[in-house]
């Protein structure tokens, strides 16, 4: 009987503009599900043991704003075994948009630096393609915080209003995770960072 083992993959989204933040409560119970804190460090493969991912952080949501605006974010963040010593090493992809009342930008990042602790992650990256003027080449960075389907997020903009406005950002850099993730839109998954100290 062949064994079969899950991996944990992590999710996180991002936002355009800061906006006006509203903090909504979710009033749905917490759902229970596997962790990345439960998966084995391998899976078996049909030759040989593979490592897990040093860390990752995956998925897409909706961020929730009582004006009804449509922010969403979507992660595709990895740090390979091999990598584990070195969070700068971190490849993937992530994107987010903002849009309201027909208006708005969207972006695309190229991830440079993935960092997770339990279920927080902070992952950053530069702009590859945007249609918001002056974000090109603007490194960006994204906390998530994976409570299930109480997820929560902040963005490294948060404090100047638009990633144009952020100047010489660090590599996994971002703000506190102060966003709500919109009810029913998805979670965000983390798989732990677990360095030698």
């Amino acid at each position: 009987m062949k064994r079969r083992t899950k991996i944990v993959v992590l999710g996180s989204a991002l936002l355009l503009t800061a906006g006006a933040a509203s903090a909504a409560t979710a009033s749905d119970a917490p759902r229970e599900r596997t962790t990345a804190s439960d998966a084995p460090r391998q899976q078996a493969t049909a030759d040989a043991p593979r490592q897990r991912e040093a860390a990752a952080l995956t998925g897409t949501a909706k961020l929730y704003r009582s004006a009804g605006d449509d922010i969403t974010f979507s992660f595709d963040a990895h740090l390979a075994a091999k990598d584990k010593a070195d969070p700068s090493k971190a490849t993937g992809t992530f994107e987010f948009s903002h849009y309201l009342n027909g208006e708005g930008a969207r972006a695309e990042v190229k991830v440079d630096c993935l960092l997770t602790g339990g279920k927080v992650a902070v992952v950053s990256g530069v702009v590859t393609g945007s249609d918001l003027p002056g974000a090109e080449g603007k490194r960006v960075g994204v906390t998530v915080h994976d409570l299930g389907r109480h997820d929560r997020l902040g963005y490294s903009w948060a404090s100047t209003g638009s990633p144009v406005d952020t100047e010489e950002l660090p590599k996994c850099v971002s703000s506190a995770p102060f966003e709500k993730v919109k009810k029913g839109t998805g979670d965000f998954m983390v798989v732990p960072w677990q360095p030698e100290l």
